[in-house]
């Protein structure tokens, strides 16, 4: 379900743990429940786990219920240093979360009849990408879109020095060129999870309207249905503009924090630069499935499957154009997609029936311990 439970993604968050070690940071953390939520709460009770036995700064959450009616969640503290409380819905850096949004402004496009989910890449960005094993000329806006196209994953060695990275500007081609210096993640129509996919597919989109990714994101989908917190950030805007909690990093269990709540997200770009809360993310996920975007026929392209059991702890996972499978253990499954973002990661889902759940950590995971709580805590939103 999460981008970092691939092989990929479990390597970028070592190396960025590893960066972590060279910064000093604050310590401390506390666990409250919501004012209105009963501490014998099942998502409660998992929430505080998160910070109590796992040590996370904070947790914020919202579960929206099939009627529509939404709770909120939240745990530990907002600021370490200060000891304020996590502010209810606060926002929170969304990570690979934006993947669906850039799959659905794709797929709209599709049914306008201004692209092809089976054209090239090479049609829309002529040579573009070309490097040893790698040809536009033969990967497709779907396999983009799949992560099928084989295309190495810049962010590895991005990552490598990730405090060199943290606030340093790139351009969009400057990622794809990253990517096409490293050897292809898998052969041309094999499953691996790449960013450098999603940033092509917003250079495709580009191309196609004439405008920037993030307007498109903005007009096309936060605007539409009335994502009121969530926005793409403008160039070079590194702090977060609402209430927030703030986010922290640590190289493992028992290391100091680092506030890193302010970050340059161009390295992310169209793969994982938006910031909202999670009722925004609740709401689009509803949204989405019940067809408030996207035509019948573009919906069911973006729910065909493809096995992708390194997605996430379950290995039952499967892929389709930018949205996951998650299984849960009250029987059947959710769609979701989740996030990291330095500071933050971000699980979410909802089931068919329009029961939604999202849950932010201020910190990325540092072992397997925290992956199966996070993972655990996502699951009893949805099962109780």
């Amino acid at each position: 379900m999460r981008n970092h439970t691939s092989k990929s993604k479990v390597s970028v968050v070592v190396m960025t743990l590893t960066a972590a070690a060279l910064l000093n940071g604050v310590t401390g953390t506390q666990a409250s429940a919501s004012d209105s939520t009963p501490r014998d709460n099942p998502l409660q009770q998992r929430l505080n786990t998160l910070v109590h036995e796992d040590k996370f700064p904070g947790v914020v959450a919202a579960v929206q219920e099939r009627d529509g009616r939404t709770r909120h969640y939240t745990a530990g503290v907002g600021n370490l240093a200060r000891k304020t409380p996590v502010p209810r819905n606060g926002q929170v850096r969304m990570g690979s979360n934006t993947k669906m949004f850039t799959a659905v402004v794709v797929l709209q496009l599709v049914g306008e009849g201004k692209l092809s989910l089976e054209d090239t890449v090479d049609k829309y960005l002529p040579n573009v990408v070309r490097a040893e094993g790698i040809d536009g000329r033969t990967i497709t806006i779907r396999q983009l879109l799949q992560h099928t196209s084989g295309l190495a994953d810049y962010d590895q060695k991005l990552m490598s020095d990730l405090f060199a990275a943290l606030h340093r500007y790139y351009e969009p081609r400057e990622l794809v060129d990253v990517a096409l210096g490293e050897k292809p993640d898998a052969a041309h129509g094999q499953w691996s999870y790449s960013n450098t996919n999603f940033i092509l597919a917003g250079l495709v989109v580009q191309k196609v309207t004439g405008r920037p990714i993030g307007e498109e994101i903005t007009n096309r989908v936060i605007t539409r249905i009335g994502l009121r917190d969530t926005y793409w950030p403008g160039v070079g805007e590194q702090a977060i503009r609402g209430r927030h909690p703030h986010g922290y990093l640590a190289m493992k269990r028992g290391d100091a924090w680092t506030d890193v709540s302010e970050s340059e997200t161009s390295a992310a770009w169209a793969a994982g630069a938006l910031v909202g809360t999670p009722a925004d993310l609740n709401t689009f996920m509803t949204a989405l499935i019940t067809g408030k975007l996207l035509n019948p026929e573009q919906l069911t392209e973006m729910q065909k499957t493809i096995p992708s059991p390194e997605f996430d702890l379950t290995g039952q996972a499967r892929y389709g154009l930018g949205l996951a499978t998650f299984a849960l253990s009250c029987g059947g499954f959710s769609w979701t997609h989740g996030g990291l973002a330095v500071g933050y990661s971000t699980y979410n889902a909802v089931t068919p029936d329009g029961k939604a759940a999202t849950i932010g950590i201020t910190s990325l995971p540092r072992d397997i311990t925290d992956l199966q709580h996070m993972q655990a805590a996502l699951d009893t939103a949805l099962c109780t």
